[in-house]
């Protein structure tokens, strides 16, 4: 499988995963709490992360979750500039996490090439402007929309209708312009779901990525990590890990990570893994190389 990070960006993802590096300029991120905010620590973090090993960026200017009211002109200033400075420094794709279709704008404009949008294509604008920029796009399963509580989420079957509308969403990206090789599906686990149905949708991620596009996989420090362990946030590296490993073998190859050098690892690892399984054959045949 080929995935396009806009026009000029091309991963062979057969096998090996790529990793997004995630950058926060928010000032209550979930994570970091803000530790990266100023421009300064932000510009460092990002080099920590491009020597890591990140295949490419993402910055966004607003968090999931409740918090305090951030105005378009507010994200355009915290996100703007930081592309510009990323896409200046380093020759890598640059995505933007936001739902909003100015800022998206703005940003593609600047020069970043992927958006990532939680609230699964919520505004009518969002697919024409990827479409127009050539742009990648996430599609990320979200029940009520970005920053709106939802702590008691009820599904029928949280496999099959998180499938369905990602397979939807998908749907609506190609009929804007968008090619499938530049699509990617996120089940967007903690947004809108409890511990077991995150730990439900990780264990079917299979059954995601059978829907042919990237499997995008958002685990890295989550709530349901750490409900599941019985750690906070500072404390879920090695939880973090397993599951990536997990959804990779389950076909998972976008790995969005704080840790970009353990994801690397492990991905890495899984890949020699996977195309090793591959290379044997079915039972009883000879490899070609051991003939």
């Amino acid at each position: 499988m080929i995935l396009e990070l806009g026009r000029s960006h091309r991963y062979d993802i057969t096998y090996r995963a790529i990793v997004m590096g995630i950058l926060n300029r928010t000032p209550d991120s979930f994570y970091d709490q803000g530790r990266y905010f100023a421009f300064d620590a932000f510009l460092a973090r990002a080099e920590g992360l491009v020597s890591a090993g990140a295949d490419f960026l993402d910055v966004g200017g607003v968090k999931a979750g409740p918090g305090p009211e951030v105005g378009t002109e507010e994200e355009l200033e915290r996100v703007v500039p930081a592309i510009t400075a990323l896409v200046e420094r380093f020759d890598l794709p640059v995505s933007v996490d936001t739902w909003n279709p100015v800022v998206l704008e703005a940003s593609l404009s600047a020069g970043a090439v992927i958006g990532n949008d939680i609230s699964g294509f919520g505004h009518p604008d969002y697919l024409p402007i990827c479409a127009r920029h050539g742009a990648s796009v996430v599609a990320t399963h979200i029940r009520l929309g970005p920053r709106i509580a939802d702590p008691e989420p009820g599904y029928g079957d949280v496999r099959v209708e998180v499938r369905e509308f990602l397979r939807a969403k998908a749907q609506l990206a190609i009929a804007a312009g968008i090619p499938a090789a530049r699509i990617m599906v996120d089940d967007g686990l903690d947004l809108g779901k409890t511990e077991p149905q995150s730990l439900e949708l990780l264990r079917s991620t299979d059954e995601l990525a059978a829907l042919g596009y990237a499997t995008f996989l958002s685990a890295s420090n989550k709530r349901f990590l750490g409900d599941l362990v019985g750690t906070d946030v500072s404390d879920r590296h090695d939880a973090t890990l397993a599951a990536h490993a997990l959804g990779i073998g389950l076909g998972a190859r976008v790995l969005r990570s704080h840790d970009v050098a353990g994801s690397r690892r492990v991905a890495d690892v899984m890949a020699e893994i996977l195309a090793a399984r591959d290379a044997l054959g079915a039972p009883g045949e000879v490899p070609a190389g051991r003939r």
